[in-house]
């Protein structure tokens, strides 16, 4: 039987079911492409994150960038999240969605006035700040507000994390965080300036890390920065080691976050520090919680290659697309017959729509094909590019299913528009 990175997804009478849920039947109720969430596996995903004889208070900031759905937010909020957000509308999502700001934190490195002031009003736990011009402006703003901002530095380690250049951010050729060797004299400049209140500080190195030598090799030079700081009078209260830890799509086998805990929280012991610890996961508690179902329209053979044409476009998954990213891609209904190699491509006007290449697979025309591992960066990266309507949402709950977003209308993909 094929084993599935998905933990709550199995076969039961010649169908693929999500939880006690047959993909077919959602097909038949919700229509396609259509992205599926597993409760239950997001919840598994939530408890490897947990640490319960850890000696200080860590907090798991989900980064809303790789799902932002309402109700996704909503799951993490009722079990005492922290959001790790980019933008006045993800803070604003996470406030809608039950949270209080007063566990978020502002990351991104191109914070527009609007936004720091929309944050400083919402009273948020922290900004991330990624330049000594982004630090004046937060002094300038809080100064003018009658606030004092909490701040924490994004530091650039230039560390190689080893992972899609796309989704790396730790090089010192990289537009994120300020260069290991400024970090001294912008937290003393931060120091002087009356608008702002040091807190902690971060580094994010890339996304989809599948071992622990990047991390490691970042924390100690952070640690070692942090004592440089304390020598300066200088005292955090967290130190945030970002996100990133990897995901199974094919073959990878990342270490659990329990081990980047652990090992975390022992180099903290090592140089005697007793900081509250901070991450930032996002792909690894969403990703493996989530499919894109797509019916199967044409089947295309041709003298070089069998193309699959579904439903699906690439604005509704670009990752294959934009980063040539590797996606697990399976029959709803598991056929006997002999498989054939397959490109599976979708309807938009672009040679590079495609969700795989050279897949072995028994399909027929009006199958259903799962995508599978498409919970982050999949959903939140749609767009409707030709004019096409953005996939509906449900969440499984065991037998039962949650319709958590609705697809678009043809009216809403003008909605905003105006005639001369």
């Amino acid at each position: 039987m094929t084993t599935y990175p998905i933990p709550t997804l199995s076969e039961k009478n010649n169908e693929l079911h999500l939880e006690n849920v047959s993909l077919n039947h959602l097909v038949k109720e919700y229509g396609t492409p259509l992205y599926v969430y597993s409760k239950a596996a997001l919840q598994q995903a939530w408890d490897a994150w947990q640490h319960p004889n850890a000696d200080r208070n860590i907090h798991i900031c989900y980064a809303v960038k790789a799902n932002s759905n309402l109700a996704i937010l909503q799951f993490f909020a009722q079990r005492g999240a922290y959001f790790d957000t980019v933008s006045k509308g993800e803070i604003a999502r996470v406030i809608k969605a039950g949270a209080s700001a007063d566990r978020i934190v502002f990351s991104g490195v191109g914070k527009t006035v609007e936004e720091i002031t929309y944050a400083l009003e919402q009273g948020i736990h922290c900004f991330n700040v990624e330049s000594l011009p982004e630090l004046d402006r937060i002094h300038d703003i809080a100064t003018h507000l009658g606030k004092r901002a909490p701040i924490s530095l994004r530091i650039n380690p230039d560390v190689d994390a080893q992972t899609h250049p796309y989704i790396s951010t730790g090089l010192k050729e990289n537009k994120f965080g300020i260069d290991h060797n400024l970090a001294e004299s912008a937290y003393m400049h931060a120091a002087s300036l009356s608008g702002l209140k040091i807190a902690g500080i971060d580094y994010h190195i890339g996304s989809q890390l599948t071992n622990l030598s990047p991390y490691l090799d970042a924390q100690n030079r952070l640690f070692n920065l942090v004592k440089k700081l304390a020598a300066r009078g200088i005292e955090l209260e967290h130190i945030d080691l970002g996100g990133g830890l990897g995901v199974r799509y094919k073959d990878e086998t990342p270490p659990a976050a329990s081990e980047l805990i652990a090992q975390s929280l022992q180099g903290l012991r090592d140089v005697g520090f007793k900081h509250t610890l901070m991450f930032e996961p996002g792909r690894s508690l969403v990703a493996n919680a989530g499919l894109l179902l797509t019916n199967v329209e044409y089947l295309k053979p041709t003298e070089a290659k069998n193309f699959a044409i579904v439903d699906a476009g690439m604005n509704d998954l670009i990752r294959p697309a934009l980063y040539q990213s590797w996606m697990q891609v399976v029959n709803t209904t598991v056929r006997n017959e002999p498989a054939i190699n397959y490109d599976i491509v979708g309807p938009v006007c672009e040679s590079s729509d495609w969700f795989a290449h050279d897949r072995e697979l028994a399909i027929a025309a009006g199958d259903t094909l799962a995508i599978l591992s498409a919970g982050a960066y999949s959903m939140t990266m749609a767009s409707n590019y030709n004019t096409r309507q953005r996939p509906a949402e449900v969440l499984v709950d065991n037998q039962e299913t949650h319709l958590i977003r609705q697809r678009d209308t043809l009216n809403s993909l003008w909605g905003n528009e105006q005639l001369l």
